[in-house]
């Protein structure tokens, strides 16, 4: 990335009174309590993100990244605070509601890819487009357009087993985005690669952010900073902004 591309992000980043943020949090605590102390995953955490921020979390195994992205998703509860994601206030929605809210809006990518085995790739991306009741052929369409944004074009047949890990995961990436969803959350999704599948990754995920997609990637990499357009490190359940240079030069 050169002198120009990082003063475009930085412009990007100016926002206007008529944005709208994709995602707001507010005071969020989330603790779990053993027989002898309390573990703080989520401290008092707060930060606004919109279409197309590249945000980044570092931090320790065990300091609350996988929290925070199970919150955003309602999956875990927090004890206080607001969340809202898109239009959704998910501390009050119902079971129902998140299961809509992960259907339509949130899609999410893992260090395990989760892919179905026995299932070629565009068949793992088709899953949810069927699931909001897509019929077959144009489950199959919309899958066969996502597998191309993530630079897939060719290789739709393969099964998991004849593909890199890298490629795998822009599989993962491709099903996380069916239906239209405005937004990805990643936990650790290059954990598991190396280090030119790793750059790869995050070079997909710059360029669906600059297409609008808002992403929250969770990570121990810290290249991850050249693309991010926002960094944040977590330290034992708080949210900690990284200083002016992080994720805006290369």
């Amino acid at each position: 990335m050169d002198f120009l591309e990082a003063e475009r992000r930085l412009l990007t980043l100016s926002r206007s009174p008529d944005d709208v943020p994709l995602i707001q949090v507010r005071g969020v605590t989330r603790s779990y309590r053993s027989d002898v102390e309390t573990v703080w995953a989520a401290r008092d955490v707060d930060f606004v993100a919109y279409p197309g921020d590249f945000v980044c979390v570092f931090g320790a195994s065990g300091s609350g990244k996988s929290t925070l992205l199970n919150l955003l998703a309602g999956l875990d509860f927090a004890e206080a605070g607001e969340i809202q994601v898109g239009n959704v206030d998910v501390r009050k929605a119902d079971e129902k509601e998140r299961a809509r809210l992960r259907l339509h809006t949130v899609g999410m990518v893992f260090q395990d890819h989760q892919l179905i085995e026995e299932f070629t790739a565009v068949e793992n991306v088709a899953l949810p487009a069927e699931a909001l009741g897509a019929s077959a052929s144009a489950a199959r369409e919309e899958a066969m357009r996502r597998l191309a944004r993530v630079g897939l074009t060719g290789l739709e047949d393969r099964l998991p087993g004849q593909m890199s890990g890298g490629q795998r995961q822009r599989v993962g990436m491709a099903r996380a985005l069916m239906g239209d969803r405005e937004i990805l959350l990643g936990d650790e999704p290059t954990g598991s690669l190396d280090s030119e599948s790793t750059l790869g990754l995050f070079k997909t995920i710059r360029t669906l952010c600059d297409e609008g997609t808002l992403a929250v990637i969770c990570s121990h990499d810290a290249r991850c900073q050249a693309f991010a357009d926002v960094c944040f490190e977590m330290v034992d359940g708080r949210l900690i902004p990284q200083g002016p240079d992080g994720g805006r030069t290369a």
